[in-house]
């Protein structure tokens, strides 16, 4: 009979050496390579294949009605799901630590039950008693939520054959499962790809929508191998800054719904709170006296949100000027830099730039250059952006300032917060909204209408 052999495999991408080494080649991760038993082969040699069984095959027609989903009743938390949970779907929820996904799920799963649905949730964390303790203080301890504590697979899924299938089942967290049809450590990539893939298969043969619940790396991927969100069939991510009460929970893959859509929450001392009006949120304690201060009007999904651009421009305190970005992508500011300074003549490669998008949200979308390029170029100048204007509009390299998609959405919101003016792209039209539009060719007109505002901002 063969002998099993070990092999080494990569924690943090699934690449499998043949030896134990330091750093993984495939992805440049250090001590994450791990030795793991790999599958004894059956019989004395490798199986015969066997034939085949045909299937039919069929056209693209249906009159196959979609499924009705199952809302939760969480209103922020059904919209990036795209109206609710679909039945036999399968859902990943990742985060950092701490961040608030066990209490997202654990409200999602109470407001469920109290409609009359029927939902269980699986701790593998976290003991029966710490649960309990949190739902009380959630004000959820009446919620007819089934609860459970277990990281085997073999019982959980025997525990959730005995009963009805329930509509809904949580698991918190795929990191602590395990099988023994493997024996490698819980946690490691074949665990948790394994573990992962006999709850999706029983979410696919009993309608029963799978939630999982998962942590993140350092690099904000989710802790395990990419063969997990292969899966699923939505991918939801969790985001928040330590030193801010907003959440984000943003979806990067849906199969049943948009993959660009956030839900806003606000963490409070009784849980997690809907954010019914992000923009006014975000806009709340703006200071819009001071110079480096631009408001953006972006889109999240099919949400318009309004969000504050923050620059500081100092004198360069060392050899080397500093450039620190907090909510934007570092490689779009050097961008910016470098087109202002070549096309518009704003120098600032001997100054330090700090740049920061208020409230802990992460902004992704080019149409943030103009708001960018408007909050460095005024604090530069030391004069502040008029109070009542917004902008939008991506900035190419040639300096040209191109339309951003979905303007009258941003238009609208922005009137509805009370802006008066708005500084936007050549051909973008009023849309019935009343704003006075400022039309910009390029970076040379926002320069220009920045230095026209000294003594109208207030």
């Amino acid at each position: 009979m063969a002998r099993s052999s070990a092999s080494f495999v990569c924690q943090s991408c699934g690449a499998v050496h043949s030896k134990w080494s330091g750093k993984c080649e495939a992805c440049g991760a250090w001590n994450s390579i791990t030795e793991e038993a790999a599958a004894v082969p059956l019989g004395n040699g490798a199986r015969k294949a066997q034939k085949g069984r045909a299937f039919a095959l069929e056209d693209l027609k249906t009159d196959d009605d979609e499924p009705a989903r199952r809302a939760t009743g969480v209103g922020e938390f059904d919209r990036v799901c795209g109206g609710g949970l679909v039945p036999g779907s399968a859902l990943l929820v990742g985060g950092d630590p701490g961040v608030g996904k066990s209490t997202l799920i654990l409200q999602a799963l109470a407001a469920y039950a109290k409609a009359g649905g029927a939902s269980v949730y699986i701790s593998g964390e976290e003991a029966m008693a710490q649960v309990r303790l949190r739902a009380s203080r959630m004000g959820l301890s009446e919620a007819p939520v089934a609860l459970g504590s277990a990281t085997c697979v073999e019982d959980i899924l025997t525990t959730l054959d005995k009963g009805k299938t329930p509509g809904i089942v949580a698991i918190d967290s795929i990191q602590t499962l395990w099988t023994g049809a493997l024996e490698a450590a819980p946690g490691t990539i074949a665990q948790v790809r394994t573990s992962s893939f006999d709850l999706v298969r029983y979410a696919k043969s009993t309608g029963a929508a799978l939630v999982l619940v998962g942590h993140v790396t350092k690099d904000g991927q989710i802790a395990g191998p990419k063969a997990v969100e292969h899966l699923v069939d939505a991918v939801l991510y969790f985001e928040g800054e330590r030193g801010h009460q907003f959440r984000i929970l943003r979806a990067v893959k849906n199969r049943f719904g948009p993959t660009d859509e956030i839900g806003v929450f606000e963490m409070t001392g009784q849980g997690l709170a809907e954010v019914a009006n992000p923009s006014a949120l975000f806009l709340g304690e703006r200071d819009s006296v001071s110079p480096g201060t631009a408001v953006f009007a972006g889109i999240e999904g099919t949400r318009p949100l309004l969000v504050e651009v923050q620059a500081l421009v100092a004198d360069a305190g060392y050899g080397t000027p500093r450039r620190a970005v907090v909510g934007w992508d570092s490689g779009r500011l050097a961008m910016i830099l470098a087109v202002l300074d070549s096309r518009g003549g704003v120098s600032l490669s001997t100054r330090d730039v700090y740049l920061n998008v208020a409230g802990g949200l992460k902004v992704g979308e080019p149409a943030a250059d103009l708001a960018a390029a408007a909050a460095l170029v005024s604090s530069f100048a030391g004069l502040p952006l008029p109070r009542d204007t917004v902008y939008f509009g991506e900035i190419s390299l040639t300096g040209d300032v191109r339309p951003a998609p979905q303007a009258e959405l941003r238009l609208k919101e922005a009137a509805k917060l009370g802006f008066s003016s708005a500084v936007v792209p050549q051909d973008t039209k009023t849309c019935g909204t009343g704003l006075k539009l400022n039309p910009v060719k390029d970076v040379g007109d926002l320069i220009a209408f920045a230095g026209a505002t000294r003594g109208t901002s207030g």
